[in-house]
């Protein structure tokens, strides 16, 4: 059997965070035109090889709700077997998590992490994933249960933790609840998604420190979205406030097919300007990713929404770099 990964998603140093790449993922899975199998597995390699270590590489979800992502085990398969990456497969529900398993037998590589999600209002938890927020912490305890078992890394992402598109805000105590449970069912990290990119930085700097003191064990990380433009600055606050881990996507792609107006997530290349410019070490190249982001702007057909594809990065001698 070939190697598992062996890469180590271990709490950043200081003056340093680790990126979670979802471009192929969540970037890609509200585009009503279907992206290739193999422009797929093409951006992954480019994001690679930009110095991207973890990265989320395809949702298991019905490909009748997603369509985008009916192509999942292809591009997994498709993948190349590195110790030093960490492929991320997102789950919704048990179902997906042994979809997850599955990509792993055999002789293959498959996924090194099951991305299992809790959406932390009702009413958004049944459009997403048909559970109510007391259903999908009982769906979520079996899927951690049955990734830790099968040798995946058991994760969890909090969903609509700033907001809901439906009920509108979503009470910090109730995602601060649902993480220290989700700690006790064994995540060993904690993702606060912004989805529909409502949060500002004090709301981002109250949550994370309410939910460290609900799970002070386990690794956190931040998802948001620039809906309303306040996705870097919320980025930049988490960071502060000592979140480990960021995601975010090339481009700017991304949106919810289940919530309305929501939006692209951070842009990779915008926010590797930010840390860069900030003495914050990534270990992403940013003029890699600007490359990546005109590359793919052939494979789509349009401009990706990020500012540094358009703007290029920024020379102190004033020569222009890009």
């Amino acid at each position: 059997m070939r190697e598992r990964s062996k890469v180590s998603i271990a709490t950043a140093g200081k003056a340093s965070v680790a990126i979670v790449e979802v471009g192929a993922r969540d970037g890609l899975q509200n585009e009503k035109e279907i992206v290739g199998t193999a422009d797929k597995v093409a951006l992954l390699n480019r994001l690679i090889a930009a110095g991207a270590k973890r990265l989320e590489v395809a949702s298991f979800v019905n490909p009748a709700r997603v369509p985008q992502m009916a192509d999942a085990e292809a591009v997994i398969e498709a993948l190349p077997d590195r110790a030093d990456v960490s492929y991320i497969g997102l789950c919704l529900n048990k179902r997906g998590v042994l979809r997850a398993l599955a990509s792993r037998e055999g002789n293959r590589r498959g996924v090194d992490e099951a991305g299992c999600v809790l959406v932390a209002s009702d009413t958004f938890g049944q459009k997403n994933q048909g559970q109510t927020i007391l259903e999908g912490i009982a769906e979520n305890r079996d899927m951690l249960r049955l990734a830790r078992e099968g040798g995946l890394v058991p994760q969890v992402t909090i969903s609509a933790a700033f907001g809901c598109p439906f009920e509108g805000a979503v009470p910090p105590e109730t995602v601060a609840r649902l993480a220290g449970e989700m700690a006790d069912a064994g995540a060993v990290e904690i993702a606060l998604a912004d989805t529909i990119g409502v949060g500002v930085p004090a709301q981002v700097r109250d949550l994370v420190g309410r939910v460290r003191e609900a799970a002070p064990a386990v690794r956190l990380r931040a998802h948001f979205h620039n809906t309303r433009g306040t996705g870097l600055t919320n980025a930049w606050a988490a960071y502060e406030a000592g979140v480990e881990v960021l995601d975010s996507s090339l481009g700017g792609l991304g949106g919810c097919p289940f919530a309305p107006r929501a939006t692209g997530n951070i842009a990779t290349e915008d926010l590797i300007y930010l840390l860069d410019s900030s003495g914050v070490s990534s270990g992403l190249d940013l003029d890699r990713l600007i490359d990546i982001n005109h590359w793919f702007e052939s494979v789509l057909g349009r401009p990706l929404p990020s500012m540094l594809g358009k703007a290029g990065t920024f020379c102190a001698t004033g020569v222009p770099t890009a």
